[in-house]
């Protein structure tokens, strides 16, 4: 510690004695109006370890990933001016998802808004406003005015990106370096205690009592399917959502954006639903004599093909927090995490469903065969699948890439899955991996396309700096191959803006980082011998594998349009 930092609490150092209450990480790109609070990590490094980005949509992307991956607060810092600009894609992304991040965002001096100060967004004649413009893409942003408001602002935005979702606080210099006042923090407290059995919740009591009699009814009537998302996650309720499972023998298909909500080869595990999803989904439901939709509400992304099943379904209730996009006979609002453990103990008794099989093979999409160069797809996801230990963590990425990990990579036992389908944005899974290798402390595996590579894959440094035990895999077709795909599907496929020159991000990456292990595998054989020659590896690893821009992905609305 400083002498300076000895001899005075400054308001960053309160922020960051907080802090280490929720989180270990603080996640960022430095900058004049935030380097008081860098210079308040650097004190505490027994609370809080700070990392600098690239980018200020990679740092907050890797908080995003480190929230999804750990359950606990995600930190981001940004400075004024184009870096807080920065954090705007990645907060959007973190609002659609309902992720808890906190956005610790630096401001000019109070004293010099409005009088010309550099990056002045305080909202003053001709000038930017902040808290409107993160106000919109966030729960929360608040503004400290004072430092003797430290204690509540930061608390009051905490809480709100606990509840789910980005708080923003904007802190204007001179109050980060002012000396802290005094004051007392509440006592730090559960985001979401799972209840005893007599404490559910009187206001739910009713929607409880009305979900129980749905099931009720619906013992011995056919079997049961539950449909897990995000929320299960969200609120680590994956114990809660199992025994469900086994109270009403239940077959568990997951959204794609909530893979890891149930294990992907346990016998009761029936697939993915959606646009990359299996098949068979909308044939379980339509069959089922009740579908519980738990932490869901099934958007376009998730439903796609199951309005017609959910339809034909006699009982569909829905557990959580966000209202669902389809009719539902009951609805429980309120944390699934709660509303599962209800539930099971209302209805964990003989009748449901009958005996679940072990289970097939999973019916898969059949995109029509690749006659281009390279790896395809399904292969070299299979080759990754293999070789995937159990407790080890996947990002994957927008696009093609995505939508063949997401249709054909089991997430292994206790691992996580993170993929951006709030908004979608491309480059999102080279920050999140980084943010959740470091959280979690063991092996992600970031799989991504050469266009989410070269929006942000320069994130790969900031894992070289930080030893981050990521692989990163980049399926290079030169293009972006979804785009070439609908210019072929749905305009006239005579010409096309979304094929690249060749480039060979492998060598360029080896050359940039010499101790990195970097390898380009054309075929199949090269790509499984880079995965085994890297497998032991502690730090990063780089492994760029060549495919065919033409190829169809596991994406079901392009299998069902005519080719010319």
């Amino acid at each position: 510690m400083s002498e300076r930092g000895a001899a005075v609490q400054t308001v960053a150092d309160v922020i960051v004695a907080r802090l280490g209450a929720y989180t270990d990480h603080l996640f960022g790109v430095g900058g004049a109006n935030i380097e008081d609070l860098y210079d308040a990590v650097q004190r505490r490094p027994d609370l809080l370890t700070g990392i600098v980005a690239k980018h200020e949509f990679g740092a907050a992307t890797m908080a995003d990933g480190y929230a999804r991956a750990t359950n606990r607060l995600g930190v981001v810092a940004a400075t004024s001016g184009g870096g807080a600009m920065n954090l705007l894609a990645a907060l959007t992304e973190s609002y659609d998802s309902r992720v808890p991040v906190l956005a610790l965002v630096g401001q000019p001096p109070i004293g010099l808004e409005g009088r010309g100060a550099f990056q002045d967004t305080s909202g003053g004649h001709g000038r930017l406003d902040a808290e409107r413009i993160f106000g919109a893409v966030s729960v929360s942003c608040v503004k400290v005015a004072r430092p003797q408001d430290i204690h509540a602002d930061l608390e009051r935005a905490v809480e709100a990106a606990l509840a789910g979702g980005p708080a923003v606080l904007l802190l204007p210099k001179d109050i980060q370096a002012a000396i802290a006042p005094g004051g007392s923090w509440p006592v730090y407290r559960e985001a979401d205690p799972v209840p005893a059995p007599w404490q559910v919740d009187v206001r739910a009591a009713g929607q409880l009592a009305e979900a129980a009699e749905l099931l009720t009814l619906a013992a011995g009537q056919g079997p049961a399917v539950i449909i897990a998302g995000p929320e299960i996650a969200r609120a680590d309720a994956r114990a809660e959502l199992a025994a469900l499972a086994v109270s009403l023998d239940a077959r568990v298909l997951v959204t794609p954006d909530a893979k890891d909500a149930f294990p992907n080869r346990h016998p009761r595990f029936a697939g993915v639903t959606g646009i990359m999803g299996h098949p068979h989904a909308p044939e379980l439901v339509a069959a089922a004599a009740v579908c519980v939709l738990a932490g869901t509400p099934l958007s376009m992304t998730a439903r796609a093909g199951l309005d017609d099943a959910l339809a034909a379904c006699p009982r569909v209730l829905h557990l959580g927090e966000d209202e669902p996009f389809v009719p539902v006979r009951v609805r429980v609002p309120g944390s699934p995490r709660r509303r599962l453990l209800e539930l099971s103990a209302r209805t964990s008794r003989p009748g449901f469903g009958t005996a679940q099989p072990d289970r097939d093979a999973l019916p898969e999409l059949s995109p029509p065969p690749a006659n281009g160069p390279g790896v395809r797809y399904r292969d070299a996801v299979q080759s990754i699948s293999s070789r995937l230990e159990p407790g080890t963590d996947v990002v994957a990425d927008a696009g093609n890439t995505g939508a063949a990990v997401v249709h054909h990579l089991p997430v292994p036992d206790g691992g996580r899955f993170l993929i951006a389908l709030g908004m979608g944005g491309m480059g999102y899974s080279f920050g999140a991996g980084i943010g959740c290798a470091l959280g979690r402390r063991r092996r992600t595996f970031v799989i991504a396309g050469d266009g989410s590579y070269f929006m942000h894959g320069n994130e790969v440094h900031t894992a070289v700096e930080y030893q981050a035990p990521v692989t990163f895999v980049i399926f290079n077709n030169n293009a972006h191959a979804m785009c070439v795909t609908r210019e072929q599907l749905y305009y006239s496929g005579e010409y096309s803006y979304n094929r690249f020159r060749p480039a060979e991000i492998g060598a360029g990456v080896a050359a940039m980082f010499p101790q990195l292990p970097a390898y380009t595998a054309s075929t199949l054989a090269e790509f499984d011998n880079a995965l085994d020659k890297t497998r032991n590896e502690a730090g990063p690893v780089f492994i760029e594998i060549l495919c065919d821009p033409d190829e169809l992905p596991p994406f079901a609305p392009f299998l069902k349009e005519p080719r010319a």
